[in-house]
């Protein structure tokens, strides 16, 4: 009996165990918009979705994924780097047990910093949302490994978000005199966007994040939609280039208030803006045959309407920057990614997400 007993003590020490080893391996948490959602949106009734091909044609499965790429996204490239396996949307019926360690990802296509964003696309999970579905993620944990366990992997993970660009391509500019437009100039409206953005990071970091990436927005005059909709010569719609020129500068000096606030470098600041207009100014030299054209679309520059099966589609993705009218390929996340892990303060502030790595293996 007393043997049978130990051996029971023993078993359970070495399920413990192996449970908190599970947990050693970093987690990584995701927020935000269709630059990071891993198919979210495919359990939801919206038009924010990316579940028919041609999308997911260079994963590895050659299937749609939800995912707004060819293939792999920014966060898949991310747990690459950190030796993980990709996080399953939070959404995902397969999100159970030991996979809920590696963490999950809660973003949803469509939103933005403000509730009346992306409204168009009807179902998708706002901000806010997310952030209970992080909540509820952490009681589901506990029940595996225990409060401190949780509150541990917690905050020792890596969180990205990615908010902003909806604000202004799905909300102030999209349609002329818009509700928002009318009611702000855009220098006030992206003084109302950085104290509602700060709302959002203050509640993760009482959430228990204490590593998080928050990327600005990317040059959104550029992109084969907007070329589309409004170039006439193929130039960068100076509008929205504007409102990135705003917006980014203002949400950095956000981000170093909230650290001094905290004590600590708790959000890192990564120049999207920057690591996409090195290949949107020069894409030759990263192996591109145009920055300008979307490998997946239709009309001027492949910018209009969606990326379906009836779309113009290149033959070969990797030599294209834009997957489709909104969306960097594979090829151009993985450029991104790796000013991320390794960029200078041009392009990552106060650090690089390799720094933050070493510091941090304790």
């Amino acid at each position: 009996m007393a043997r049978a007993l130990a051996l029971m003590v023993c078993l359970l020490g070495l399920v413990l165990s192996t449970q908190v080893a599970t947990s050693e391996a970093r987690a990584f948490f995701v927020f935000g918009d269709s630059l990071v959602d891993n198919g979210n949106n495919d359990y939801l009734a919206t038009t924010a979705r990316a579940d028919n091909p041609p999308y997911g044609i260079d994963y590895p499965t050659h299937r749609p994924t939800g995912r707004f790429s060819n293939g792999l996204n920014i966060p898949d490239i991310i747990s690459e780097n950190m030796g993980t396996e990709p996080t399953l949307p939070y959404l995902a019926p397969e999100l159970t047990g030991q996979k809920l360690l590696v963490g999950a990802n809660f973003a949803s296509a469509g939103i933005g910093i403000l509730n009346d964003t992306g409204i168009q696309f009807l179902n998708i999970i706002r901000i806010s949302k997310q952030l209970e579905y992080f909540q509820q993620y952490q009681q589901r944990v506990t029940t595996l490994i225990g409060a401190a366990q949780t509150q541990r992997l917690v905050n020792q993970a890596l969180v990205l978000i990615t908010l902003g660009g909806n604000d202004f391509v799905n909300n102030y500019y999209l349609v002329p005199y818009s509700a928002r437009s009318r009611q702000f100039s855009l220098p006030d409206y992206v003084r109302y966007l950085i104290p509602e953005y700060s709302k959002i990071l203050a509640r993760l970091y009482e959430l228990g994040a204490r590593r998080v990436l928050v990327t600005g927005t990317g040059p959104m005059g550029c992109v084969p939609a907007e070329l589309a909709m409004r170039s006439r010569n193929g130039q960068c719609d100076p509008e929205l280039q504007r409102a990135s020129a705003l917006f980014n500068p203002q949400l950095v000096q956000m981000l170093g208030q909230l650290n001094n606030q905290f004590g600590s470098n708790v959000f890192i600041s990564a120049n999207a803006f920057n690591m996409h207009m090195d290949f949107i100014s020069n894409p030759g030299a990263f192996g591109f045959v145009t920055s300008k054209v979307a490998c997946c679309g239709q009309g001027p520059y492949n910018g209009l309407g969606l990326c379906t099966a009836l779309s113009n589609l290149c033959a070969d993705r990797s030599k294209y920057a834009f997957w489709d009218p909104f969306h960097p390929s594979e090829s151009a996340s993985r450029i991104i990614v790796r000013q991320f892990m390794t960029g200078t303060t041009e392009y990552m502030h106060p650090m690089n997400l390799s720094t933050i790595l070493q510091m941090d293996n304790y």
